[in-house]
């Protein structure tokens, strides 16, 4: 993990439990949020005017509190310059944002 939320720590519960699935993805989403925003060394206001959200909004993506939705993937991507990515499963790995290919 480049960074830590306190958020993203995962809790015990039924791997199988749709809601539990629910709250691992978007904490997965938040954590990649602000991976990439840390590394672009990005502030939430900065990232917030980018994508014409408030910095709350962001504030709640970044602590897992919002469902990815293909739009939003592909509006942060954008004011991230990065390409989204995604692997099956749903753990804090299995969505990214890395820079454009060369």
């Amino acid at each position: 993990m480049t960074g830590y939320h306190t958020r993203w720590v995962l809790p015990d519960a039924d791997a199988s439990d749709p809601e539990m699935i629910a709250i691992r993805q978007a904490l997965a989403f938040g954590k990649a949020v602000y991976d990439r925003r840390a590394a672009l060394q990005m502030s939430i206001a900065e990232l917030a005017l980018r994508t014409g959200m408030i910095t709350d909004e962001i504030e709640c993506i970044e602590e897992g509190g919002t469902e990815p939705t293909i739009p939003l993937l592909r509006r942060l991507a954008a004011a991230l310059d990065a390409d989204v990515r995604i692997t099956a499963g749903d753990d804090l790995g299995s969505v990214g944002f890395e820079s454009h290919a060369a």
